[in-house]
């Protein structure tokens, strides 16, 4: 038997270790947690000092055994879990159950950590092994009591002032909030007209635009010109003014330097992946994971990048000389600056002692190891290698050009254009932002002032503002970040329980509020503004970051939170009916009794019905068929009695039936496949027809299916590839690209952009 015993979380983690210890040493997982709060009213004990009652997790008990077999002739016991407070629990939580079977009689008990899972980091933190430190596991028992007093008080209330059900959650409930809210300002937004004017230029037989800027020497905003006739009468005075003409007035030629951005933390590895790999918060932590815990390469368990969860931006010496040695062999000298580069952390409470999330070796570049990666493995991956590099070295050189342009008036077009006089850390990676369509370069002739230019046109363009964006999951960890709720190891599963909960949708990866989710939302924040509050949320997280440095103590943290809290629940259980929270009045009258009507919430969401019920059982559906979507259908009665078609809700969601009812039992189904007119290119004999999916997603597939399964995700044209004849071509919109003409054929490649 081995003379020591290493505990770590997971076997792919106990399975790299286990070759840099040797034979003295085995290494074995406890799958996690091993004990949690009991389930029942009384597990955490207010009255007694927040005294917490545990017991062992059912699937970790065979874990446990085989941990107290190992350990019964082993002299000492290393406890490896992650370097963080969830970590650091797991660890105290084995003593603990180990403690209590008399298992660590006369054994020595050392905390190891480290932040990369190599063999110099696995040495040096055997080497140097520490005490289990109380205050992190305070901290993490703080934390777990509130959520659990959160949630075994709130709970109860939510099923009796809402639904059966339904659950609350101390960090969850404030992320609800901002989805709510950036809904309501959606649906209180009021879109603007207004026109852009732009002059069509060209100069040396290049094109290029100018923006008006100045008009009778005042300068352009954005609502100047807000019609249709505004915009021609400009466009025909300016045309009539230039003559065709336009004089350069100005040029200013600048080169400005851009700077990398910092490696990783969680929360912006969660975003980018999101942006550019259109990972969820979810999948790109375990994928993290995966990649931290180890993974083999030519044969060998190894762990390529950092410890996943930190807000650290800090990197240790010995990765820097690796980065460094790596951006010199690969890209050469110029790309690497005299001295390292540092970045600040934003977090006030970020733990210092953690590094970002970086590659454990530099030099084992993404492309070599590609094939021994699983596809996800492989792009999250080349992502965290690409930014640490881009980190660590030089400044990208920037050229840019302004040009003003007059026809001799009181007006002025501006002309703006860059080139990249030296990529530096671009030739890597370039960071990506939310909501944001990354400018093109805009390249502009060599001119200078007086120069003469060609006026070939003046473009007056129509525009309306648009409301705030939903969140996507790259833009609510932000937000949450910014707000400082939660921290890097729990917006993940903020996330995820939003959605589990049914409380928000996410549609088109942008998260919809639904109507239980509003009601529970307008319920917190009516009735516990302050716990949902945001500034609230974060103030209590950094006095549990203050309990995790040993500043605070736990147990008064939690009893400045509880009293309060238990008086507001009380009260509003004694005060508030359920139907001030699930009814909301409207300007309206019931047809059949003359009763008020109102907003309610039934088992399918939101309706319209009459206070009187049950005596009156007057109802109507709320906003059938959504924002832009008629209630009826004019122009199509029902088949079977002529009666009128309208929208309805049931469990499964929205669909067509007759008014009729229960009369007439016609019924649609409300994503029923649309005929797009082009013929299958495959089988020739069916049509494409546009279908949904059961994730609501629109895709286009033959109509003689399941005899042919040809199917495309973009809508089809008749139109055949002039590079392969092909017999169709897509019709594909982007962001970046905008309109395009695409070839589904797979290894033709032939697009076209489509001018608008």
């Amino acid at each position: 038997m081995s003379k020591n015993i290493v505990i770590v979380e997971s076997p792919a983690k106990a399975k790299t270790i286990k070759k840099y210890l040797g034979k003295d040493f085995q290494v074995l997982a406890s799958f996690g947690h091993v004990r949690d709060l009991v389930p029942k009213e009384g597990a955490v004990n207010p009255d007694d000092h927040f005294a917490m009652q545990y017991q062992p997790i059912d699937r970790s008990k065979k874990h446990i055994d085989a941990i107290k077999k190992a350990l019964s002739d082993a002299e000492n016991l290393y406890l490896a879990p992650d370097p963080d407070r969830e970590g650091e629990a797991i660890a105290w939580h084995l003593v603990e159950l180990l403690k209590n079977a008399r298992k660590l009689k006369d054994k020595k008990i050392y905390r190891i950590t480290f932040n990369e899972i190599t063999k110099r980091a696995v040495q040096a933190a055997v080497a140097h092994p520490r005490d289990i430190s109380m205050e992190l596991v305070n901290a993490q028992q703080a934390r777990r009591a509130l959520d659990f007093l959160v949630g075994f008080n709130l709970s109860p209330l939510l099923w009796k002032k809402i639904r059966r059900g339904l659950s609350a959650g101390r960090v969850q409930s404030p992320a609800l909030r901002l989805i709510v809210e950036r809904e309501e300002d959606i649906e209180a937004f009021v879109a603007r007209e207004y026109w852009s004017i732009t002059a069509d230029c060209e100069a040396s037989k290049q094109g290029f635009q100018a923006k008006l800027t100045q008009l009778d020497a005042q300068k352009v905003e954005q609502f100047t010109v807000v019609d249709e006739k505004s915009a021609t009468d400009l466009k025909t005075r300016l045309m009539k003014d230039a003559a065709g003409k336009l004089t350069v007035i100005n040029v200013e030629k600048k080169q400005r330097k851009r700077n990398p951005a910092p490696p990783f933390i969680t929360s912006t590895l969660q975003q980018e992946a999101s942006r550019k790999l259109g990972f969820g918060a979810q999948r790109t932590m375990r994928t993290a994971q995966q990649l931290y815990e180890g993974v083999d390469i030519d044969g060998v368990s190894t762990g390529l990048i950092t410890y996943m969860r930190t807000d650290s931006v800090h990197l240790a010496q010995e990765a820097l000389d690796d980065i460094r040695a790596t951006i010199e062999k690969e890209y050469g000298k110029d790309y690497l600056p005299d001295s390292v580069r540092t970045f600040k952390t934003k977090s006030k409470n970020a733990q210092e002692a953690h590094e970002a999330i970086r590659p454990s070796q530099a030099r084992l570049l993404p492309h070599k190891i590609k094939s021994q990666l699983s596809s996800d493995q492989f792009k999250l991956y080349d992502l965290v290698w690409k930014r640490a590099l881009a980190s660590q070295m030089t400044q990208a050189l920037i050229n840019t050009v302004a040009m003003d342009l007059s026809s001799g008036k009181a007006d002025t077009f501006r002309a703006t254009g860059s080139t990249i006089a030296f990529p530096g850390f671009m030739s890597v990676y370039m960071e990506s932002f939310d909501d944001k369509q990354e400018e093109g370069e805009n390249l502009l002739p060599d001119l200078k002032e007086g120069d003469i230019v060609d006026l070939l046109d003046i473009i007056a363009k129509q525009h309306f503002t648009e409301p705030p964006p939903r969140y996507s999951e790259a833009s609510l960890v932000k937000a949450l970040e910014e707000h400082g709720i939660g921290r890097p190891s729990t917006y993940a599963s903020i996330l995820s329980t939003l959605v589990q909960r049914d409380y928000v949708t996410l549609d088109n990866k942008r998260f919809h509020p639904t109507d239980v989710g509003r009601i529970v939302n307008k319920f917190l924040t009516n009735y516990f503004t302050q716990y949902v509050d945001y500034g609230f949320t974060a103030e209590l997280e950094d006095q549990l970051d203050a309990v995790a440095r040993g500043e605070k103590q736990w147990v008064p943290v939690l009893d400045e939170f509880w009293h309060p809290f238990i008086k507001q629940v009380n009260t509003i259980g004694e005060t508030v009916q359920r139907s001030d929270v699930t009814q909301e009045a409207i300007d309206e009258k019931c047809p059949d009794c003359g009763g008020q009507l109102s907003i309610r919430l039934g088992r399918n969401g939101r309706f319209i019905g009459c206070n009187n019920y049950p005596e009156c059982k007057y109802t109507r559906n709320l906003n059938d068929g959504g924002d832009d979507t008629p209630s009826t259908f004019d122009d199509y009665p029902c088949p079977k009695c002529e009666g009128q078609l309208i929208y309805k809700t049931g469990r499964y969601g929205k669909f067509i039936a007759c008014s009729n009812y229960p009369k007439c039992t016609h019924i649609e189904s409300i994503n029923k496949p649309v005929d797009t007119n082009v013929e299958c290119p495959e089988c020739h004999k069916g049509k494409i027809l546009e279908r949904k999916s059961r994730k609501g997603k629109t895709f286009y597939s033959c109509s003689d299916y399941p005899k042919c399964k040809y199917a495309l995700w973009y809508p089809p044209i008749t139109e055949a590839c002039p590079k392969c004849q092909w017999p169709i071509l897509m019709l594909k919109e982007t962001k970046r690209s905008g309109k395009q003409k695409v070839c589904p054929q797979e290894g033709c490649g032939f697009s076209e952009t489509i001018e608008e």
